[in-house]
């Protein structure tokens, strides 16, 4: 029974490990189906950002999450995607700061929101990769 329950276990353990949070796990930096690169911004200059008002944060982890949790300020991607509206959404200034997210560090689908915002036209879009996860953490004594 013990030889049953130790494989058993270590395999939960990984599972529970490897997940995320959400659907498109995968490297924080780097786009593997095009190549392209992400910058990522520290907490601390996301912070600044949004106390001066000159960013807007896109949430990528889906309205069911987004509607249990997102950073203060942020628009449900999944929402104005399935709407055709992103674009409204989005700063008229083409070059205004962008931040997409999900829900930490090993997750990856903030890179549909990242691609939506660049085929846009939006040239200064970054990754927050602290992700909901991350904020919740440094908000936690708040």
């Amino acid at each position: 029974m013990t030889r049953l329950l130790l494989p058993l276990s270590a395999g939960i353990l990984l599972l529970l490990l490897a997940s995320c949070g959400c659907n498109d796990c995968g490297s924080a930096a780097t786009d593997q189906a095009n190549g392209t690169t992400t910058a990522d911004i520290s907490l601390d200059d996301l912070k600044s950002a949004m106390a001066d008002n000159r960013v807007t944060l896109i949430d990528a982890n889906g309205s069911v999450s987004f509607a249990r949790f997102h950073i203060p300020g942020a628009i449900d991607f999944q929402a104005y995607q399935e709407a055709g509206t992103l674009a409204e959404a989005l700063p008229e200034d083409k070059d205004a700061l962008i931040v997409a997210y999900c829900s930490g560090p090993r997750c990856g689908a903030y890179r549909r929101a990242v691609s939506a915002a660049r085929e846009l036209g939006y040239t200064n879009v970054v990754h927050y990769s602290g992700g909901t996860s991350g904020w919740q953490a440094a908000h936690a004594e708040d």
